[in-house]
């Protein structure tokens, strides 16, 4: 993609799209981090289903504690990988009342010091929970990254550190959320929707996919 397409292409998202936000369901930034946290190798219909019922019950370090780990697993067990991610979370909890007085810290260095937390992870809390201009590349941002031209890499790091030099700071906060989503309904992996795409004219993937 060329660097005077680039402007354009995410001035087009934003117009589709003004204000963007994670399909994950939260109501505070330790949800969000737990969320995040179980939605690893899942999709976010699953891990809401799962939080709907949780939080309620348990949307606090201490309350997730208090549940004990049979109780957490008993909640998120319809989830992926869910007796490792109830393991993380409860000793995350642990650390977070331990280390950072019940708080998530808002730092990439102590985010992905929590167990489950990585790199991916920190990203997401730091962008949607305290407005940081990070990039949490997951599979979506990869590919469109990489299929249009505007960031390409080898892997997600690559791709991450290609997407902070070349996206325009006034679209840096919202840029991975029109992102993820564009991937997810239209840049689809095995056949992209090209003929819906509002940003197809700044793409480099050729041929365009049409309809039928």
């Amino acid at each position: 993609m060329k660097q005077s397409d680039i402007e354009p292409f995410f001035a087009t998202l934003k117009a589709a799209n003004p204000q963007p936000n994670t399909e994950l369901e939260y109501a505070s930034v330790f949800e969000l981090l737990t969320a995040v946290l179980l939605s690893a190798q899942a999709t976010d219909v699953g891990v809401n289903k799962a939080t709907r019922k949780l939080f309620p019950v348990a949307n606090t370090p201490q309350a997730i504690l208090d549940l004990g780990l049979e109780g957490l697993e008993s909640y998120i067990m319809t989830i992926g990988l869910y007796r490792s991610k109830a393991k993380h979370l409860m000793e995350t909890c642990r650390i977070l009342i331990e280390r950072h007085g019940g708080k998530v810290p808002n730092s990439r260095e102590e985010l992905v010091a929590l167990p489950g937390v990585g790199r991916k992870t920190a990203n997401v809390v730091l962008n949607v929970a305290f407005g940081q201009p990070t990039m949490a590349v997951d599979t979506h941002i990869f590919r469109v990254s990489n299929r249009t031209g505007l960031a390409p890499g080898k892997d997600p790091l690559a791709v991450e550190l290609q997407l902070i030099r070349r996206v325009p700071a006034e679209y840096a906060v919202d840029s991975h959320h029109w992102l993820i989503l564009l991937g997810r309904y239209v840049c689809q992996a095995r056949k992209p929707r090209c003929f819906e795409c509002v940003v197809a004219a700044y793409c480099d993937f050729e041929p365009k996919v049409t309809a039928g």
